[in-house]
């Protein structure tokens, strides 16, 4: 039966521990995957990839991180770029803010720290974007520091070995399981057994159908011994995504395309796309709120046939998009400061977030050109 909110957990005893420790340690050191961050122990290395890591899967990230790393080997490096430069590099992994954290948070490593990742929990816990997780990770896996570093899958892995039955998405968990963590962590292999859980959560005690026939650690886990296994973790469902209906606009001028930078906070805050306008259910025709909105920027336009329409999932949104052209009519001047007009050949020069890149695409294998249609 799983332990609940406020039961007891029995102290683990030392022979379990150190079971624990030897049988995962020994599987980890035969069955560790390859990943181009544990070629060595440089802090900075390892920071990237926990960021990228952040909400995305191991074999999505690999392509990415590579190629950030090959444009900013050095912490350096990355600290002496410009914020354009870094948000390109990040593009296609979405969830931008990571990207201008670590911006930040190195620049501040440089400023405060000669360019050298601190090792003091209390001095790297202050660098933005850095939280309780990656803190560990980067302690323990780049100083061998006996420091929990508890993700999902650690969450998950944990709740098994204890039958822990409580929430995982509440915080009161997380304290929890990261005190129970600070526990079985050897001081000697620190990093190695941190990443060791994170491997084996991720390989072995997945989420549905975990194989614990060929976990290492079978005989020590209590979930498996009840088995209630597959009742755990206990996590409460979040909200669905909410809906909204948008109107993107592929607005020519030439052979020039606008484009827009979005506003600093919020949803892709501060990222460049196509005019972006929300879709009121009252609109007959899409495009009538983007154009309104754009004459009252000064640009007049004329709008054309609808591109095509797509849907697109953020965390916390869903937009159902409708892509319409227009023409743009005068000259074009006067354009707001978050507003440009773009070579279309060199729209994929700026780091477009997936939704825009999406759409550019849809408009740019349009078979028949704006400039041949009929308005």
């Amino acid at each position: 039966m799983a332990l609940k909110a406020g039961d007891s957990i029995p102290k683990p005893d030392g022979e379990w521990i150190g079971a624990i420790r030897r049988h995962l340690l020994d599987w980890y050191d035969q069955n560790r995957r390859d990943l181009p961050w544990r070629k060595n122990k440089d802090p900075y290395r390892i920071w990237v990839s926990e960021i990228m890591l952040q909400q995305t899967r191991v074999d999505t990230v690999i392509p990415y991180y590579e190629r950030f790393m090959a444009h900013f080997p050095t912490l350096k490096a990355l600290a002496q770029a410009d914020e354009e430069e870094v948000i390109k590099a990040w593009e296609g992994l979405g969830y931008y803010s990571r990207a201008r954290n670590l911006h930040s948070a190195v620049k501040e490593v440089v400023e405060h720290y000669g360019g050298e990742v601190p090792s003091d929990p209390d001095a790297i816990s202050r660098l933005k974007g850095v939280g309780p997780y990656t803190a560990g990770a980067i302690l323990s896996i780049a100083f061998d520091r006996p420091v929990p570093a508890v993700d999902g899958n650690v969450l998950r892995v944990l709740s098994r070995w204890f039958a822990l039955g409580e929430d995982i998405s509440k915080v009161s968990t997380r304290r929890r399981m990261e005190e129970l963590d600070r526990q079985l962590i050897p001081e000697e292999r620190a990093g190695d057994f941190n990443q060791a859980l994170m491997e084996l959560g991720a390989l072995v005690c997945t989420p549905q159908s975990p194989t614990c026939d060929t976990c290492p650690v079978r005989g020590e886990c209590r979930a498996r011994k009840e088995g209630i296994q597959e009742e755990l973790p206990v996590k409460k469902k979040g909200k669905p995504p909410v809906p909204a209906r948008v109107t993107f606009g592929w607005i020519r001028k030439g052979d020039r395309v606008l484009l827009h930078r979005r506003p600093s906070e919020g949803l892709l805050a501060g990222m460049w796309g196509l005019p972006t306008v929300d879709h009121p259910p009252e609109e007959s025709s899409p495009g009538e709120t983007l154009k309104q909105t754009l004459a009252d920027q000064g640009l007049t336009v004329e709008l054309g046939s609808i591109l095509g329409e797509m849907e697109h999932i953020f965390s916390h949104r869903r937009w159902y998009v409708t892509l319409v052209e227009a023409l743009c009519l005068g000259d074009g001047g006067s354009l707001p400061e978050d507003c440009r007009w773009v070579e279309e050949s060199e729209v994929t020069a700026y780091a477009l977030p997936n939704v825009y890149r999406k759409a550019v695409k849809i408009a740019s294998e349009t078979p028949e050109g704006i400039q041949g249609r009929l308005f």
